[in-house]
């Protein structure tokens, strides 16, 4: 077996084996970053907000934590049940607030708590304190917040809050994660702010803001979007329904097209426009793709989603829809490995700064399992044959639950077994995974 890790004990390693058909209807985790801001939003509004279908990986946990932490009370009263009490805004903490491996997390609390007279210290685990924050911190900043952070803006860091000015702000590049931080730190700011994107983001932040009784505008120019909010404005609690999150089902539906004879449906999935950029690109490759069912619930379209085995084909994917499905161009890059042809994959530069350098490891991983990868600054070029690749790796994940899921999904249908090591840190996005998969058929030990 070849391998791309150092070696780790039986105990460090999940392997997933080629078997047969994946067959049966299974619900996505909780979308994480519906789950992050219902928890952030509650938190900052005036009274009781009920929450179902939140998301529990360690991700979420932290924020639910850190908002006990910022004084709101917060109860979990049953699976995905959980109720949070705000007091209308945020407390300062008695102690450092520890977010885990949550990135989206620490930027949107830094942001909501920048619009109060507070002062915060914010940590993480190792990845989390590799990761810069400059994006987030440069324009709270020019608000009035101050911080001081290890150099390249990376945690631990000490935020200082309050009596905040308005501010216009073009976003150098497309992240929702720094949008939403600005917005929230908007409603606390003097003359509110407008945050321009150079490309439409996802866009929960400000669905979920008017959910919560706050008036938010949107207007398109072109491809670009301007977002404006009032500051001084007060949120009001509400009940929120947390859809399917489409990075989670991604790993069920790419294992269907890839697996001969599977069919595989994806129940109350998100279908959010700016958040099913993989299913465009899936069905673009000839991937045999059908939504039934498709209704609203809280704010958010959903649908059930149904995957069959495919012939896929490679495509050049739109650079201008990376924002669509950042965290799922490793995913893609497995269902690449198993089509025809070049998949090239530009424009997802930001894929470096997720929690590893995405780009890398999975140019590494795939290669270790036979797989032709060209990696470029900003993306990556994978060439497949129509045939299963190799496999046989153990492919060293850098404790990135999405390079994991991805490899272990490669697994499945290749040549070989495929084995990642630090398999734990899946939980932080999709506890469940394992289990979802072999009630599907997976042979994943």
């Amino acid at each position: 077996m070849a391998s791309a890790a150092p070696h780790a004990s039986a105990a460090e390693v999940l392997t997933a084996s080629p078997g047969g058909p994946l067959k049966g209807a299974v619900r996505a985790p909780g979308d994480k970053s519906v789950s992050h801001r219902a928890l952030i939003l509650g938190a900052l509004a005036t009274g009781v907000t009920e929450i179902d279908g939140l998301l529990e990986g360690d991700d979420v946990l932290r924020t639910a934590e850190a908002m006990r932490s910022f004084g709101a009370g917060v109860t979990q009263l049953g699976d995905g049940a959980w109720r949070v009490e705000g007091q209308g805004g945020f407390c300062e903490p008695s102690d450092v607030v520890d977010c885990g491996n949550a990135g989206t997390g620490v930027r949107l609390i830094m942001g909501a708590a920048a619009g109060f007279p507070i002062t915060a210290t914010f940590t993480g685990d190792g990845s989390l304190r590799k990761r810069p924050m400059g994006r987030v911190l440069d324009p709270l900043a020019k608000m009035g917040a101050s911080f001081m952070a290890r150099d390249g803006g990376r945690l631990p860091l000490t935020l200082k809050g309050g009596h905040l000015r308005g501010l216009a702000y073009r976003l150098p590049m497309a992240s929702a994660q720094v949008k939403s931080a600005v917005l929230l730190a908007g409603l606390g700011a003097e003359g509110g702010v407008e945050v321009i994107e150079p490309e439409p983001t996802r866009d929960h932040t400000e669905r979920m803001l008017r959910a919560f009784g706050a008036e938010v505008v949107v207007s398109d120019n072109g491809p670009e979007r301007s977002i404006r909010i009032k500051g001084g404005q007060k949120l009001t609690a509400t009940k929120v329904s947390v859809p399917g999150d489409p990075s989670s089902a991604a790993f069920p539906l790419v294992a269907a097209l890839i697996v001969p004879g599977s069919e595989v449906t994806v129940e109350g999935l998100m279908l959010n426009p700016l958040r099913i950029g993989l299913i465009e690109t899936l069905r673009e490759m000839g991937g045999d793709i059908s939504i039934d069912n498709v209704r609203e619930t809280g704010g958010e379209t959903v649908g059930d989603v149904t995957a069959r085995h495919s012939a896929l084909k490679g495509v050049v994917v739109p650079p201008e829809r990376a924002p669509s499905m950042i965290d799922e161009y490793p995913i893609l890059g497995v269902a690449a490995a198993y089509a025809v042809g070049e998949t090239i994959m530009r424009g997802v530069g930001e894929m470096r700064v997720k929690e590893s350098d995405r780009i890398a490891l999975m140019a590494r991983g795939l290669e270790a399992c036979g797989v032709d990868v060209e990696e470029e600054p900003e993306g990556f070029i994978v060439r497949g044959t129509g045939k299963p690749p190799r496999g046989g790796a153990q492919v060293e994940t850098s404790h990135d639950h999405r390079i994991a899921m991805s490899h272990l999904v490669l697994g499945l249908a290749s040549q070989e077994p495929v084995s990642v090591d630090e398999p734990g840190m899946i939980a932080t996005s999709f506890p469940g995974f394992e289990a979802m998969m072999r009630g599907l058929g997976a042979n994943i030990s």
